[in-house]
Parts: C-alpha cells; sequence; structure tokens
C-alpha cells in the first residue's frame, strides 16, 4: 500500500489499495481537493472512501470512479475546509505485460544525449526524452537471421543482392556471431518480416496511408507506424538512452576506459588515448575461425540494462537519417531530421574500430545502402 501526505490547510491523506497484487498509486492530491491516482487496470471501476481518522472507519457511501484507458482517475472537491480528511481508493492494479523473451525493458526518462570529455563536435550535449521500450538483449545473431530470411523469401520479401554476381550478401561467422554484410534497407525489410512471423503489426510502410508493407526495393521515403508493437530499428536517440545503461557522462556503457575484456575491438595504447587499456592490436576472442574478426553474441559482461555487444562487435543500424543537431524534429521521441538525406545513422564500435569508434556518443553515417562486414544491428519494439 502506498500513500501521499499532504497539508492542505486541512490535513489530508490518500492511499491506493489495490484488489489484488502491489498496490496502483496516488501520483498527486493537489491543495483544491483533486486527486489522481495511476497504475489501475484501463476500464476498471475503483471506489474512494474516506475517513477522519487513518483507522477509520471508513465511508460505506463510497464514490465509484471509471478508470481511463491510460489507467488513471481524477477526482476533484474531495478535501472539505475543516477538520482531517484521509481518503483510500481501492482497485484492480494494471498488470504490465510481460517483456518479450530475449529483449530487455528500457525505462522511459530523460537523458543526456552526447559526449564533452573529447570534444566530439557532432555529438552536442543535448537533453531528451524517451517513452520506454523494449530491445534486444543481443545483436541479431547468423541463425536469428537465417531464420526469419528463410520465412521471408518465402512470403514475398527480396533482399539487396551483389549487383555484379547476383549472390546474397549477408553472412555470420557461425550461428552465435552477428549477422554482417548487411545494408540498412535489408534490416527494415528484415524487421517488417520478423514482426509478420511472430504476429505483430509491421512498422514499416511504403505508402502514406500505411497500407502496403515494406518487403522489396530500396525506396528514398518509407513510413513508420510508430504505434505498431512489432520489430523495428531504435531511434538514434532510443539506442544512446539503451547503450549508456542508466549511467551518465561516461565514454562506454559500463565507465569511461575500455580494455579488450569489455569489448571486441582494436586495441591501440600507443594510440595515446588515456582511456584505452588495451592490449594493442585485434581482440584474440575475434581471431578465433579468422576474419572477419566478429566475436559470440553476448560475449562480454552486460551493461546496466541487461544488453550485450553495445561497445564494439559490430556497429548498428539506427532509423534515422544522419543529421546535426540531433534531437529533431523534437527532444520529445525525437526520430530524426526530414529526409530524404544522404546517410543513416550507425551507432555503436565493432571489431576493427579503435576505441573513440566504441564511445556511446559515436556517430557513424553511411550511406544506408553500404553493407560492410562491420554492419549489423539489433531490434526493438514498442510497448
Amino acid at each position: 500500500m502506498r500513500g501521499m501526505k499532504l497539508g492542505l490547510g486541512a490535513l489530508a491523506f490518500g492511499m491506493c489499495v489495490a484488489a489484488f497484487g502491489q498496490s496502483p498509486v496516488i501520483s498527486s492530491f493537489s491543495q483544491n481537493g483533486e486527486l489522481v491516482c495511476t497504475n489501475l487496470e484501463p476500464g476498471s471501476v475503483a471506489t474512494v472512501l474516506e475517513a477522519a481518522t487513518v483507522t477509520g472507519p471508513w465511508t460505506t457511501n463510497a464514490v465509484a470512479v471509471s478508470v481511463t484507458s491510460t489507467g488513471t482517475f481524477q477526482l476533484s472537491g474531495l478535501v472539505s475546509a475543516t477538520g482531517s480528511k484521509f481518503y483510500r481508493v481501492r482497485g484492480v492494479v494494471s498488470t504490465p505485460p510481460a517483456t518479450p523473451p530475449g529483449m530487455a525493458l528500457i525505462p522511459a526518462g530523460s537523458f543526456t544525449m552526447g559526449d564533452n570529455l573529447d570534444g566530439l563536435g557532432n555529438a552536442i550535449l543535448l537533453s531528451v526524452t524517451v517513452s520506454a521500450f523494449y530491445m534486444d538483449t543481443n545483436l541479431v545473431s547468423w541463425s536469428q537471421w537465417t531464420n526469419v530470411y528463410g520465412y521471408a523469401t518465402n512470403h514475398g520479401y527480396r533482399f539487396f543482392t551483389n549487383t555484379t554476381s547476383g549472390v546474397y550478401q549477408a553472412a555470420g561467422k557461425a550461428g552465435d556471431h552477428p549477422v554482417q554484410t548487411v545494408n540498412w534497407w535489408d534490416t527494415v525489410k528484415w524487421s517488417n518480416a520478423r514482426s509478420v512471423q511472430a504476429g505483430l503489426a509491421p512498422v514499416y510502410y511504403t505508402d502514406a496511408g500505411m497500407t502496403q508493407v515494406y518487403t522489396n526495393g530500396e525506396p528514398t521515403t518509407l513510413y513508420p507506424k510508430w504505434a505498431a508493437k512489432g520489430y523495428r530499428l531504435p531511434t538514434e536517440a532510443e539506442w544512446e538512452k539503451a547503450a549508456r545503461g542508466g549511467l551518465s557522462g561516461q565514454r562506454f556503457p559500463w565507465g569511461n576506459t575500455i580494455s579488450e575484456s569489455q569489448a571486441n575491438y582494436v586495441g591501440c595504447i600507443s594510440c595515446g588515448w588515456t582511456y584505452d587499456s588495451g592490449p594493442d592490436g585485434y581482440n584474440s576472442i575475434g581471431l578465433i575461425g579468422g576474419s572477419p574478426y566478429t566475436s559470440p553474441v553476448g560475449s562480454f559482461a552486460a551493461n546496466g540494462y541487461g544488453l550485450y555487444d553495445l561497445a564494439g562487435n559490430v556497429m548498428e543500424w539506427c532509423w534515422d537519417w544522419y543529421g546535426t543537431p540531433y534531437g529533431q524534429p523534437s527532444t520529445n521521441n525525437p526520430t530524426g531530421p526530414t529526409g530524404p538525406l544522404s546517410s543513416r545513422v550507425l551507432r555503436g564500435g565493432s571489431w576493427d574500430g579503435i576505441a573513440p569508434n566504441e564511445r556511446c556518443a559515436n556517430r557513424g553515417y553511411p550511406y544506408p545502402g553500404h553493407a560492410g562486414n562491420n554492419l549489423g544491428f539489433r531490434c526493438v519494439r514498442g510497448l
């Protein structure tokens, strides 16, 4: 049971009591006697009871209030001019959806994008707010890619090919290594196919009316249905919030220094970056099995949100067109500048990247058709 006690001239006290499970929360109790209660089951009915003391007796003529679709209700005029008032709310607590397997919940909130430690000219400090979302704990692996790819190609999806040889290019060194050599368009098509295969509404469409699911080609303009619950690429802001793992003002997902025990990257102590603990050269874990020097997903410790490989292994495609400053068109759930522009955003470092490239704030910006063996991705989903 949670409560909020506020001095209102006459003393008022509010508490929420759930009918089942943990309690809802009185989120505000204003001086005009307006009570707001949250975390209730949408569409249910809550009751408000009143007493002169915290031990009761509670009034039997309870006020019944309908809970909105957002799980809240608001009731005014509760506090009288004299005496003390105590209020109790009884209701059914909202049951949050279970986190999808293989994903982690990234909480809503504001954070500071950017890095003022090393003078990144295209990553200035900016306060940004994002809603809660789910993110794959690991990079999309080669085995995961091939599973969805097989489904997709049997259902009309067509992926990038080498225009000279006609050979399909996406690859993986082993089933548990990240998929790589995938361009931006293919990651978006694949995300749609993953959604449909899982019985979820796809996110990306080729028409403004959002009736034609994106399955083929490389159109300049795509239309995301942000309210859809299917798989998609993270926005740049979502990616950086997730990568920081709840930390603030740090270079990397775990802190301010990096070593090859923390990420698959190219160490270079002799380069003079005081935050690089090396050792020099390619990471030995990536050398196993030969080039490209990727490592199995999840080979290093997770960050504060339970996510792996946010620095190193392969860089990750994001939704946004690349532009400066970021935080467009709004700092509340920014989705990037209005396109079409020439480049899409890449985040995270790679197996062939040096320490500066592994920072949370570092931004890459290749054209969306680029597909190198150091490029991969992971998906997110809305709640």
